[in-house]
């Protein structure tokens, strides 16, 4: 059983439930602990810091918290757990409650809603959920509400796959590494999509299907726009390493035309998972990058928004 565990941010809505049960089976599946957290509401605060002032020993140690009691209740219907559950009440703001935790625990991942209980019915993303995203310190998974969901076909050329958004020259290490680690974890192929430019002509067709090709037919020459021969070639030398080091998983590649954000959107549509890098590695800065600020707002099923966690990687 690996040491860090998956953390899941609950509140109580349905879209943080279906965040846990996304993070219930992602602990599972990496042999990891679950630690199930929210934040305290507003009244159990202000009633835990009154009777910490006064230093009140009639006062009651408990305080009301019905969304912890709600998801102790739940779990243990669940059908199979990880082989440890703790649970954490955390106060003050939902932003900085969980980023402090997610820098205490050092987690696998932070798994959360795309909305929380407080949102507007017509925003696609939250703002807990956008600040979180952007400030973590460890890999978080936005898994979206059920009304986004999309329903893919088996069909579809990312049915069931981990997709990873690729830039060749710099994406950091740590966000390949964490995608391919999620394809092993599943048993099931990872994708890698990178975008190129093209000069605009007239029979260029940029919403035409992507192909995946797998690496080895990229040993001859073959057909194609040669910005896309190289853009596939620059992406199996990046992941040469990570191949190496997982040698099961097997890998399929797709050098796209123009928005590589529209693309990985629909990737989303069928997808396991769709993992993107935080920010641009040379832009260190409280703002999210544009493919993956996209993605949070469009994707159809769940996203991974990975940072740079080691120096080298920030400085690739």
């Amino acid at each position: 059983m690996t040491h860090a565990p998956v953390i899941a941010a609950v509140d109580g809505s349905e879209h943080s439930l279906r965040a846990l049960e996304w993070a219930r089976t992602a602990a599972l599946r990496h042999g990891a602990g679950l630690l199930v957290a929210h934040v305290l509401p507003e009244a159990s605060q202000l009633y835990a810091g009154r009777r910490s002032a006064l230093h009140d020993p009639n006062e009651p140690e408990q305080y009301a918290d019905p969304v912890g009691d709600h998801v102790r209740g739940l779990l243990e219907t669940a059908p199979e757990l990880p082989p440890e559950v703790r649970y954490e009440a955390l106060e003050g703001s939902v932003p900085e409650a969980l980023r402090v935790i997610a820098a205490e625990s050092a987690p696998l991942m932070l798994v959360m809603g795309s909305r929380g209980r407080g949102g507007f019915a017509a925003l696609l993303l939250g703002s807990s959920s956008r600040a979180v995203a952007t400030t973590a310190t460890c890999p978080v998974v936005v898994v979206p509400h059920a009304e986004r969901e999309a329903g893919g076909a088996a069909s579809h050329p990312s049915a069931g796959r981990v997709v990873l958004g690729l830039h060749a020259a710099e994406t950091p290490d740590d966000v390949v590494d964490f995608a391919f680690a999620e394809a092993a974890a599943r048993g099931t192929a990872l994708q890698v999509v990178s975008a190129y430019a093209l000069p605009p002509g007239p029979t260029m067709v940029i919403d035409s299907p992507f192909a995946v090709i797998p690496p080895e037919a990229l040993a001859d020459g073959g057909d194609g726009i040669p910005a896309e021969r190289e853009m596939l070639r620059s992406q199996t030398e990046r992941l040469a390493p990570a191949r190496t080091r997982y040698p099961d998983v097997p890998v399929e590649q797709a050098a796209v035309p123009g928005d590589a954000a529209g693309r990985l959107v629909e990737a989303s549509r069928a997808a396991a998972l769709v993992v993107v890098g935080r920010h641009h590695p040379r832009r260190r800065a409280l703002l999210m990058g544009s493919v993956a600020n996209a993605l949070l707002q469009h994707a159809h099923g769940p996203v991974a928004v990975v940072p740079a966690l080691h120096d080298d990687a920030d400085e690739a």
